[in-house]
């Protein structure tokens, strides 16, 4: 059986050099051989493998179980570099680039001007995002709100931060090496939330484990204590505006029911649109700039690197991320809905 498929990636071999594409090769391997001979999405991948210029028509070896590949993982490696190449994040996560364009297809990325983007943004899409940023902004300009704004999100820190560089090399020289990240990552999940002054509260979730409503629900009451505690006019006046984006454990039915018991005013924010949360478009972007090349042994070194990070920045570094929102409104509505790519 083993020998019957390094045969068949020899004729994919050959029809490749020949210029056969994928889908032609399958269609003649199975004339020969039956239409249960091979794949169509196998020959796919092995014609995307020999386009790479890996021409080896060995299986990689495995470790015994299945290759993981975090989704959080991929998309924060997206959010420090919107240029990343499916084969850059591949060698990162040290999986095939093939694994990668399988989940960038399911999480609905797309490439557009070499730049990636969250989600292919259709005509609906376009239309609420175009709505609720004039919406944002002709409110803020009848009654400024953006300094009674706390915004919040979710983001992977890696334990470690492998930092590639470029190096100048003569003809025929190897290029310099650098260790691959491991498949399986250690990580811990960040959840922070801030305003224009500064952080209001973050904490760390155990190691590799995700948020639910049930955890939500828990942050949202420690974060009221330290709004109460460190924020004490925005209770004693009009209240809190709250900014978070739409996953799953900010807009469950418990959830909703615990805004609505602390009287915060959510504001609406569009699907698919990290442009428009200051966590993503600006904390999260400084954030993993600084981590990249920094290791960590435990959540207390990560908790030690979080806490210096966020008081090394200014009011006016947080400030600024919170103000940039009404430019970042209406150039939404400037270019028709479509995102914003820096």
């Amino acid at each position: 059986m083993e020998n019957q498929k390094e045969h068949f990636r020899h004729i994919l071999l050959f029809y490749f050099r020949k210029g056969t594409n994928a889908l032609q090769a399958h269609k003649k391997l199975c004339a020969v051989y039956g239409d249960e001979a091979l794949k169509e999405r196998q020959c796919q991948n092995w014609f995307a493998k020999f386009r790479s210029g890996d021409f080896s028509l060995k299986d990689e070896k495995r470790s015994g179980r299945p290759v993981e590949v975090n989704d959080d993982l991929i998309k924060a490696i997206i959010d420090s570099d919107r240029h990343s190449t499916t084969r850059e994040i591949a060698e990162k996560l040290h999986v095939s680039h093939t694994c990668i364009e399988n989940h960038l297809k399911q999480l609905g990325y797309v490439q557009k001007l070499d730049t990636w983007v969250p989600h292919e943004l259709k005509e609906t899409h376009l239309t609420q995002r175009i709505n609720i940023c004039d919406l944002l902004k002709k409110r803020n300009e009848n009654d400024p709100f953006l300094k009674r704004l706390i915004t919040g999100d979710e983001k992977w820190v890696v334990y470690n931060n492998i930092k590639r560089k470029r190096s100048w090399s003569r003809p025929g020289e190897p290029a310099q090496t650098t260790s691959k990240a491991g498949i399986h990552q250690k990580k811990v999940l960040l959840s922070v939330w801030w305003d224009y002054k500064g952080i209001v509260y973050f904490e760390l979730l155990p190691p590799n484990r995700t948020i639910n409503s049930v955890d939500y629900i828990e942050q949202l009451t420690k974060l009221n204590n330290a709004v109460e505690e460190k924020r004490a006019e925005l209770t004693n006046r009009k209240g809190v505006v709250f900014h978070h984006d739409n996953a799953r454990p900010h807009t469950s039915l418990v959830t909703r029911q615990k805004l609505l018991e602390l009287g915060w005013d959510v504001l609406p924010h569009p699907p698919y649109s990290p442009d428009l949360a200051p966590s993503d478009y600006f904390l999260f972007r400084s954030l993993q700039n600084s981590l990249n090349g920094k290791n960590f042994n435990n959540d207390d070194d990560v908790k030690s690197y979080l806490i210096q990070f966020f008081a090394n920045k200014n009011q006016k570094f947080y400030e600024r991320g919170i103000m940039m929102l009404p430019e970042r409104w209406q150039k939404v509505i400037d270019q028709n809905g479509q995102y914003i790519t820096e």
